[in-house]
């Protein structure tokens, strides 16, 4: 079968690799939709490969097409259409049995298309326990949107305690921002989307966004606390991993607000003192449980929410370097490659 590898230096390339079968208690996917993700971004302007023999990609979905011994359930069988959480840990750990693999305690986890193959391929072996099942009304673009990136949203939004009666600000409308505006306003909460990007922020807008702010034009806080009747918001969500984000962030919190970092890579100077007067919260969140991954797609049913539209670009397989280098420009939505 096909597989792509990040070769570093923003080169990507297609290889053979040997079709999966499935051992004990695994299954194998013909993957239909797999996700470009902005980490993925990260591993692909590294210098230096991050692998020659993994195959990239952390976003899939697609239908089971083989299944192991000992593998049971009504997800795991040939046919299903399915998501895939994209961590395996050791099952029996607390973590684990909680749905929170990526935290496992007794052994080093896998990361599909981080330290196992991942989904950047025609077929993809998994555990059978990391299945989500995938609805018949979501496409399998929408599943893979859920898989990583709309998926973290849902766990930033539920490790903030978002709630209807509120309103947050989101900083940064790429894939994961505009998904936790979309998200964060289906809940019924007022949603001031922050971006330097005109086309971004008008998506953000039909997506529910009650307010919008151009960042490129300064003093975002000042304007968040116009906006809040001089309060702040309850809750600022930073998608971006920009450093200035992150401290516009916190500066826009009221009394008792909490902010959560999402993006990789910001830097946050902290006043012990001004948080504590205020009494506020700052934390992380790291994408989001089995339990979460499967709760958010349901909410996508049930408020039948666009996730769709927030795909710009489909790409075959055959054309990954050319879906990640219009990726890499990051002034489009979001980019799968589909079968």
């Amino acid at each position: 079968m096909k597989g792509m590898i990040f070769l570093g230096n923003r080169k990507v390339e297609l290889r053979q690799f040997p079709d999966p079968t499935p051992g004990p208690g695994e299954v194998v996917l013909e993957i239909r939709a797999s996700g470009l993700c902005g980490s993925d971004l990260h591993v692909y302007r590294r210098e230096t490969p991050h692998s020659l023999e993994i195959i990239g990609g952390h976003e899939p979905a697609g239908v089971v097409v083989a299944v192991g011994p000992g593998v049971i359930g009504p997800v795991a069988k040939i046919g299903a259409r399915v998501m895939v959480h994209h961590y395996h840990g050791c099952t029996a750990c607390e973590q684990c049995r909680t749905g929170w693999s990526q935290l496992c305690t007794e052994q080093q986890i896998e990361l599909y298309g981080g330290t196992a193959h991942g989904a950047h391929a025609e077929y993809m072996k998994v555990p059978a326990d990391t299945l989500v099942p995938l609805h018949p009304s979501l496409s399998f673009s929408a599943g893979a949107a859920i898989a990583c990136g709309t998926g973290t949203a849902w766990g930033a939004l539920e490790r903030a305690g978002v709630t209807g009666r509120e309103t947050i600000a989101v900083f940064g409308q790429g894939p994961v921002g505009l998904s936790t505006t979309m998200l964060a306003s289906a809940m019924g909460a007022h949603v001031i989307a922050v971006d330097i990007a005109a086309n971004r922020l008008a998506t953000a807008r039909e997506f529910g966004a009650w307010e919008t702010i151009d960042e490129s034009e300064g003093d975002v806080s000042g304007r968040i606390k116009a906006l809040t009747g001089g309060k702040g918001v309850s809750h600022a969500i930073e998608t971006s991993g920009a450093s200035p984000a992150a401290q516009d962030g916190l500066k826009s919190l009221a009394k008792w607000g909490s902010l959560t970092l999402v993006g990789l890579g910001s830097k946050l100077e902290l006043d012990s003192m001004a948080l504590l007067t205020a009494q506020v919260r700052v934390q992380t969140s790291w994408s989001m449980s089995w339990v979460g991954q499967k709760q958010c797609a349901d909410f996508v049913v049930t408020r039948d929410l666009p996730i769709d539209r927030l795909f710009s670009d489909s790409f075959a397989l055959d054309q990954c370097s050319d879906a990640y280098a219009l990726f890499d420009r990051q002034d489009r939505g979001k980019v799968a490659l589909v079968r």
